[in-house]
């Protein structure tokens, strides 16, 4: 009859598997994080579309740069998070994921969210403003 593995065996295998899904689990709020700081990004254009004649007009701009600036800030902040995540956690069974690729969404979002910001400021019915 087989031997039963040792307790503190199983203990050490079952942690492993537990810091597998912590990773996992930091991968999809990564990406929770990305999807909320798109959500910020397009109320932002959404409003600068539906309140663009508010009185007066730079106050539709302000409110959605500020909407915009905030995706910019969550996607930053979520890729602090999940590479300082991934610096405390070491994969046993998955592939370990890249800590470059999570900052280079970020900053591909914060890009663009700057990008989005000047056109909003500079660009007046898709012409160059005075």
């Amino acid at each position: 009859m087989a031997k039963d593995p040792d307790r503190s065996e199983l203990a050490v295998e079952r942690t492993k598997y537990a810091e597998d899904r912590n990773i996992m689990a930091m991968e999809r709020t990564f990406a929770g994080w990305i999807r909320t700081a798109f959500a910020a990004i397009g109320i932002g254009i959404a409003f600068r579309a539906l309140f663009g004649e508010l009185e007066p007009p730079w106050l539709a701009k302000a409110i959605a740069t500020l909407f915009v600036l905030a995706g910019a800030a969550l996607a930053f902040s979520a890729q602090r998070r999940a590479c300082r995540t991934l610096e405390r956690l070491h994969p046993h069974v998955i592939e370990q994921p890249s800590s470059p690729n999570f900052r280079l969404l970020a900053f591909a979002v914060m890009l663009g969210a700057g990008i989005l910001i000047a056109g909003l400021w500079l660009l007046n019915d898709g012409s160059l403003s005075n």
